[in-house]
């Protein structure tokens, strides 16, 4: 099932006036978005979004920008609004869900975690078999 899960400020929330869009200068109360492929539930009230860190004596070489490190963050998901298709299109709509949940900022001294090893699987490919067995085959040194 395919979901596009938004998260947003609640109304009057801190920090309005530095969230906006790069490419228009426009504010937002939007904090974060993400697209999920999976059959894992959708967030729930208390979820928080993680926040993801570098931590320069980490770093991995072959990863020279990715995030080292984890915590669990300071926005706290309030509500929670699903929203799916009244029609079905037949060439299907570009998600079976869309999530919306509104979120307000209650600070907590989350640990610091490392991030887990990578693990690439049929779901990082959206589900695209072909996709996903062409990388295979890339990461075959004997090949």
């Amino acid at each position: 099932m395919s979901k596009w899960i938004i998260f947003r400020a609640d109304k009057g929330e801190p920090g309005s006036l530095e969230r906006y869009f790069y490419h228009t200068g426009s504010l937002t109360k939007i904090l974060a978005e993400h697209f999920n492929y999976s059959n894992r539930g959708i967030p729930e009230i208390g979820y928080r979004s993680p926040l993801f860190i570098q931590v320069e004596e980490a770093i991995d070489s072959q990863f020279p920008k990715g995030k080292t490190h984890w915590k669990k963050g300071d926005w706290e998901v309030v509500r929670v609004d699903v929203y799916t298709p009244e029609i079905p299109t037949p060439q299907g709509g570009d998600y079976d869900e869309i999530v919306v949940c509104t979120c307000r900022y209650n600070p907590i001294d989350a640990p610091l975690k490392p991030m887990p090893e990578r693990q690439v699987s049929l779901d990082s490919f959206g589900g695209d078999r072909v996709a996903f067995t062409l990388w295979q085959e890339s990461q075959d040194p004997s090949a």
